[in-house]
This record gives C-alpha cells, structure tokens and sequence, in this order.
C-alpha cells in the first residue's frame, strides 16, 4: 500500500506522529462540527487536541473570514499504539507517507462543503520547507509525489505544496489515526454502507454480504482502507468507497436526530478530537465554535465530494498528474468559492422523459441490449422504467436478476455500452456517480433503487458537471466488487 522515499544522506529523519493518522475521520470531525458541535464542548475538545505549524513554506497566514480550506491528511505509518495490527512497521516509511489526502473548502457564506480527494500518487512539485523541529532546510523538488511533502518537516510541508498546487492558502490542517475510526463509528451506532455483491478481502479483513450493512469499529476501518475489494482495486475505487461512507455518515446524523442530542453530539467530537493532531489556529477554542455556529445548516445536497482530475504521469504510467484544464477549473472555482453543483433537471411534465434535457443517443436506441431490475421494494417498478425508456425507442429485452432492495438507483454497462448509459441515465435523471461498470452485464441494466419509487426521473436536488468524478451526500451509492470491471 505504500512506497518508500529513502532518506537522502545527511537529512534529518522527519518528525514521528505516531497516533495521529487517518483522514477520513479528519473529514468526518468537520462534517460533524458543521452539522452542530456546541459550543460548551469545544473547550474540553481544545485541551484533546495536539498541534503543529501550518505552513513549511513560505507561510499562508490564516483567514478569520470569508472560505475555510482545511487539508485532512492520514499516512500509512504503522507505528502507535495498536497500529501494529494493520502491517509490520517495514509496510510503511518511518514517519510515513500521506495515505489519504482531502481538501475541505467551506464556503465563505457557508452554505456548503467540497471535499477534493487527492490521490497519493499524484506527482507534485514540492516546495522548500523548513523542519520545524530541527531547523533542517528542505531543498524543492520537482515532481515528486504528493504524500512523500510529508516527509520534508512534517504536514506543513503538504500544506506548502498543495497551496502552490491549487493556488489556495489553506487555513487549516488535521491528521488523525486508525482508532479513531473503530471509535468514531461505533459512537454514532454504525454507519450504512451497500455494495452490489458479497465481498470478502483478506488484506483488509473486509468481510459483508451484499446489499446494505451497518459498519463499525474494524469493518469500519476495513471498509475505508480496502482497494482490493472494490472496482479495479486502485486507489481511485478506493476513493470512491470513502466518498460513499462519508456520504452515509453526513445522511446519518442529520436524519437520526444527532443534532439534537447534545449528549451524543460532545461523545462523539470528543472521540474524534482525541485522534487529531491539527494546527496551531485550529486548536484553539475561538476557531472551533466560530467554524461550527457558521456551517451547522448546510444541507445534504449541498455537501459534495469529488476526486481531482488526473490523468496518467507522462514519464510513469503508475503514476498520476493533474489533468491540467479539468484540474484548473476545479481549482479556480474552490479559489473564487463558486459551487460545483448546479441544479438537476425538472422532471418532465410529460409521462416521458424530456429528450430536450439530454443528448442524443450514442447508437440506435433499439440496438442496445437493456434489462431493468427491481431494487426499489416497489411493485412494478420496472415495467414502470421499462415503458418509459420504450419510449424513447429503447427496447427491454428481460426485467434482470431480482436483487435484494438496494438504496440507489444504478445504470450498469458492459464493455462498449458506456455512451448508451450515460444517455439512459440522462433520460431518467440519474447522476454520473451511479453508473457502474461491469463485466456480468451484455449491454445496460437499469437497476431502480429504494430512492427512485414513483416518477419518471429520479428525484435529485443537485448534480455535478459531467466532467468531476464524485457525488454529494443525498445520493446513495453503492460499491461495486472488483473482478466486475
């Protein structure tokens, strides 16, 4: 899972940081800070937390007002307590590499949330960065990768080199560790996770049967570190896997009445804030609050996660670079705090989709092989979807294999059928993030999902341009099991 940059001669060995690890719980602490941490609480929160320096570079300062960018990082170091379990200390390079990066940009009226994941095998130019611990001047480097920056002083250096990166000045970073996410997860009773066939990973120890499962403690830590199971086994599925579980917990404790138990609110702050390690700024009482009496409304639709554009690095294919254009318009946005999502499609007044709403069909509609299933515990459902796409000149040739219910709606495609699902998602509203790949399908399958029970298109408050891989937090995905791309 992890690679290796050896010490250059001479070069002061990089701060440890033993305990405070994993990011997807860093993510996890903002969203629930967002959603409602009192005030009250956040004094015995400051007096849990660890901090460091926020900049190894040239220095970024902070922002009191207007957007929040806050860099969540984790490494894959094995070192700490009960780490030891998750791999030999040998799996991973001393300190560390960032395993998990993700940007949270809060925007400045704070009516919503974007976190961009940033793969670790991004290349990235690293600037100069001073040790704050030695004093150690760290020479720039030119693409080199992403999560090795930590290694030059610590996670002010990361800090340093996604701001040159993206052009922003990040206000605020946190790490946190393994525990954190055994803990956390069992705190808030188990978070909801579906993925479409049984899927049993060794490496990780993620063992759950298809369909929909509440994980917690060791599943839940399984089901965020696993790329084996899922996808094409890279980190890219990975990623998709987090965005899913960070999604459900974010639908979890607005919907289960979590904000109005104040009790359970601190118990589960207090567990995430004694796995963080953060900065300076961050870990003081005033920030806290002022972040979390701003952000508390935000709605679910308005909460989105994304993955940066890349693409393969010229000079390593097992490597990634920015995807320049997309990458650049990403970033301006975040940089002008404009949303990334806009409105989706009414639904049509008609009993038919709206062809004006979509592009014109890749191949003859008739000539694409479709089946729809029933996921939704709706009766009829699929002869309902199956008559609509009739319309369109599409032709069902069978109803599918009938899946236990599931939560969302997807569009799987076979080899070569990507176009003609796309365009079968667009007529029934069906966001990009539930169009799956797979090889046990000939053709397209509509699988209709729980969130899809009446109407001709499925009832989404926001979507992403097609161009972003991601999705926000009202929509449900569900994980498709590697082996099936």
């Amino acid at each position: 899972m992890s690679s290796s940059t050896p010490d250059a001669p001479g070069r002061p060995r990089a701060r440890r940081w033993s305990r405070k690890r994993w990011a997807a719980l860093a993510v996890v602490l903002v969203l629930l800070v967002a959603l409602g941490v009192g005030v009250a609480a956040t004094w015995r929160l400051q007096s849990n937390l660890d901090t460091s320096p926020l900049d190894l570079g040239d220095g970024s300062g902070t922002v009191e007002e207007g957007p929040l960018d806050i860099l969540v990082m984790g490494t894959d170091t094995r070192e700490g307590e009960g780490n030891e379990r998750y791999g030999d200390a040998d799996d991973s390079s001393g300190a560390g590499l960032t395993d998990v990066m993700m940007l949270v940009h809060v925007a400045e009226d704070r009516s919503g949330v974007t976190v961009v994941s940033l793969p670790r095998d991004l290349v990235a130019d690293v600037p100069q960065c001073t040790d704050p611990e030695s004093g150690a001047v760290h020479p720039p480097e030119q693409d080199a990768l992403l999560n090795s920056a930590i290694t030059n002083g610590g996670p002010g250096c990361t800090v340093a080199t996604v701001n040159r990166m993206t052009g922003l000045k990040i206000d605020h970073f946190m790490l946190a560790d393994f525990n954190a996410v055994k803990e956390l997860s069992s705190a808030v009773g188990g978070v909801e996770v579906c993925v479409n066939e049984a899927v049993d990973d060794p490496k990780s120890g993620l063992e759950l049967p298809a369909g929909v499962s509440s994980v917690e403690g060791e599943q839940a830590l399984a089901f965020l570190r696993s790329r084996a199971a899922f996808g094409d086994g890279g980190d890219t599925s990975r990623i998709r896997s987090q965005q899913s579980f960070l999604a459900s917990l974010a639908r979890k404790i607005k919907d289960e009445g979590t904000l109005a138990d104040l009790p359970k609110l601190y118990e589960i702050a207090d567990v995430a804030s004694r796995n963080l390690h953060v900065d300076e700024d961050l870990g003081s009482v005033p920030t806290m609050v002022g972040l979390a009496t701003a952000v508390r409304g935000i709605d679910l639709a308005d909460m989105v996660f994304v993955t940066v554009p890349t693409e393969p690095y010229a000079l390593d294919p097992n490597r990634l670079q920015l995807e320049e254009e997309a990458a650049d318009d990403l970033f301006e946005a975040l940089r002008e705090d404009r949303p990334l999502t806009g409105p989706a499609e009414a639904p049509a007044s008609t009993a038919s989709p709206s062809p004006e709403a979509t592009t014109a069909p890749p191949v003859a509609p008739a000539s694409v092989p479709l089946a729809v299933s029933n996921a939704s515990g709706v009766e009829g459902r699929d002869e309902a979807i199956a008559e609509l796409l009739e319309d369109e000149g599409y032709r069902a040739t069978g109803s599918g294999p009938q899946p236990a219910e599931l939560p969302g709606t997807q569009v799987f495609f076979g080899t070569g059928w990507y176009e003609a699902a796309v365009h079968v998602a667009e007529l029934l509203g069906v966001p990009p993030s539930q169009i799956v790949p797979t090889t046990e399908v000939a053709g397209v399958l509509v699988s209709v999902g729980q969130d899809f029970p009446e109407g001709d298109r499925l009832d989404v408050g926001a979507v992403l341009p097609g161009e972003l891989n991601g999705q926000t937090a009202e929509q449900f995905t569900c994980q498709q099991a590697a082996g099936d791309w």
